[in-house]
């Protein structure tokens, strides 16, 4: 295939053509040619105005269902959502029925998106069955592809576990996910614990949860040695703690849920269960803390923490609804609201050697893995706007900057015209 895009603005910090607008020409995958008029003939040219590239975006945190939860998303519409929201590579979570915790589940799981234009990175399940009981197949896995292991959403109550977890990985250079939940401090709560929860009758989440099943991670971690990565903070103390961890030299990661970083417990007002995920939405206090941990690298990685959930168990009472929000379609625009689009591209590319994905900068003779965006439109993020199986979208109704219109990556361009 050649594919020659017309007049876009580069946005890539390694590329020496960084916030120039140019021709690019692409033939079978690779760069050839970066310039201000490129006139060879290709198979199909892209002219849109306003158009900006750049390097593909990664995301650490996506779930789509299948197998087992089809309903909430297909990989295959999952997939072509990444695509459409600008994401080149994805992590997958094993939040699956049968759960993947073994290289055959694993397999199956690759081979359903063998050749698509998003890459896949499966992540494997830390235990069997996700029960948080017995270590699952971990080598085996990781033979097989897994980029690291985690039981989804679910905390490692067992410190010894996590300790044996962190110990084995360390043969095959394995990365262990812990999630940051103290269940036991938790207990029944379902959003953060503040004056809202206090207000709307609904039970807290203390930000001690959070913390206290941090600090032991870490101080575990500083015990076994090993690759630790932290899904989804959401405290003040934990980017603390984190960055206090990093000054050892421990080697630690870890995400932010965009949503975490926009949104407030203030939209809990209205009881709409969009607004219900975990980690609960926290105050102003926090994401302040977090959109500065982001700034200066404490925080490695943002998330949109893709999570379909059917309408079944969504649209119920507060209390009885599944944590979870889509978020691949919104991740652009909403970062884009607290960060300049050098920044938010900066945060969307960042840091894929730590999930084995592969990086490509934009300059000739490199291999075209790009994104590509419109920065400047403003719009209320709408049902239209969805592409995902599932509507539960926590920004719906939310005013965003900007929108991604897909990618060129493994030879292949999907792209909104």
């Amino acid at each position: 295939m050649k594919l020659l895009i017309k007049s876009a603005t580069i946005v890539d910090q390694q590329s020496d053509y960084h916030l120039k607008q140019a021709d690019i020409l692409i033939e079978d995958g690779v760069i050839k040619k970066i310039g201000n008029t490129i006139e060879d003939k290709a198979d199909k040219e892209i002219n849109i105005e306003g158009l900006h590239v750049s390097q593909g975006w990664f995301d650490t945190s996506v779930s789509f269902g299948e197998p087992g939860y089809e309903e909430r998303e297909t990989i295959e519409n999952g997939l072509k959502t990444a695509a459409f929201s600008g994401f080149t590579d994805v992590v997958l979570n094993a939040q699956s029925n049968p759960t993947i915790d073994n290289s055959a589940a694993l397999y199956s799981v690759k081979a359903k998106a063998h050749a698509n234009a998003v890459n896949l990175l499966p992540t494997g399940t830390l235990t069997v069955k996700a029960e948080g009981v017995d270590l699952a197949e971990l080598y085996d896995m990781s033979n097989a592809g897994a980029v690291s292991f985690a039981d989804y959403k679910k905390p490692v109550s067992n410190p010894n576990l996590l300790k044996i977890a962190l110990q084995y990985a360390q043969n095959f250079d394995g990365l262990v996910q812990s999630f940051p939940l103290e269940k036991k401090i938790a207990g029944k709560g379902i959003v953060n614990e503040h004056h809202n929860s206090t207000l709307l009758g609904l039970k807290g989440i203390p930000n001690l949860a959070e913390d206290l099943q941090i600090a032991r991670d870490l101080y575990l971690l500083e015990y076994t040695g090993g690759k630790l990565h932290i899904p989804t903070v959401s405290t003040e103390k934990s980017v603390a703690l984190i960055k206090e961890a990093k000054k050892k030299g421990l080697d630690v990661t870890c995400s932010v849920a965009i949503h975490n970083l926009v949104l407030t417990d203030d939209l809990l007002s209205e009881f709409d269960t969009r607004a219900k995920v975990l980690p609960p939405l926290r105050t102003k206090s926090d994401t302040k803390a977090l959109i500065k941990g982001l700034k200066e690298g404490t925080i490695d990685f943002v998330t949109s923490d893709h999570d379909p959930i059917d309408i079944e168990n969504k649209k119920v009472e507060f209390d009885n609804a599944s944590y979870g929000s889509i978020g691949l379609e919104s991740a652009f625009g909403a970062l884009q609201t607290i960060f300049s689009t050098e920044e938010t591209i900066e945060i969307l590319t960042r840091g894929r050697v730590r999930f084995k994905a592969e990086n490509s900068k934009i300059a000739e003779e490199e291999s075209a893995k790009l994104s590509f965006f419109l920065p400047e439109e403003k719009y209320t993020f709408e049902k239209s706007d969805i592409l995902s199986t599932s509507q539960n979208s926590i920004f719906l109704g939310q005013s965003l900057k900007g929108k991604a219109i897909g990618i060129f990556n493994n030879n292949q361009l999907i792209i909104k015209e």
